[in-house]
């Protein structure tokens, strides 16, 4: 069961199902404001500087919204990106897209980044980090490529695979946070929170 929480409206800045869950799992009520920010960067950003400066930008697409709805609301943000040899993968545009992506990090071993943004509505402060994991991925044919892509799950997903499902599969193993990868590393997020007056664990 969620447990309210008096000193703070918690505002979720994404409509993915997956973010929610992790929310979700804090215990904490929250409220959800879908963002709809625009996620162009320039081409020399360091991967850091795009999870962190993407998930600013979607807290504050929806922090006026956000500061008339709710007193005191505390704005959540965040963005996930998967970067191979520098590049950045990001979602698939099409079938051909994942497939394409799928093929290049088969395999190997890739990274995964997430930013989280916490910004006050009322007073703007803001607060960033970021959370980075290696995913080594197992060697796929391209058949298994195909069937995996036919299956949906990497529609909206970064680098075309969700390890929370079907392609946790295709996942020889990881090296750090787990919750990095599925979008929302909480560990982080739970620290974030604490500085904003926000306690998950209270005595």
């Amino acid at each position: 069961m969620s447990r309210p929480h008096l000193r703070r409206t918690i505002v979720l800045a994404s409509a993915s199902p997956r973010r929610k869950e992790l929310m979700a799992s804090l215990q904490l009520e929250f409220e959800v404001l879908p963002s709809d920010a625009d996620e162009s960067v320039p081409a020399e950003w360091s991967p850091e500087q795009v999870v962190t400066e993407l998930a600013v930008r979607k807290a504050e697409a929806v922090r006026e919204q956000a500061a008339a709805q709710w007193r005191d609301a505390l704005i959540i943000g965040s963005d996930t990106i998967v970067v191979l040899d520098g590049r950045i993968f990001g979602k698939p545009v099409n079938e051909v897209d994942s497939e394409d992506m799928l093929t290049k990090l088969q395999g190997r071993t890739h990274h995964v980044y997430t930013g989280i943004a916490c910004v006050d509505a009322t007073t703007g402060h803001t607060r960033t980090e970021y959370s980075r994991t290696a995913v080594h991925m197992k060697s796929l044919t391209p058949q298994r490529i195909q069937a995996y892509v036919r299956s949906g799950e990497p529609a909206d997903k970064a680098g075309s695979y969700a390890i929370q499902g079907l392609g946790s599969t295709l996942v020889e193993r990881i090296e750090g946070c787990y919750f990095t990868v599925v979008g929302l590393p909480v560990p982080v997020l739970s620290d974030m929170l604490e500085e904003f007056g926000v306690s998950v664990l209270e005595a």
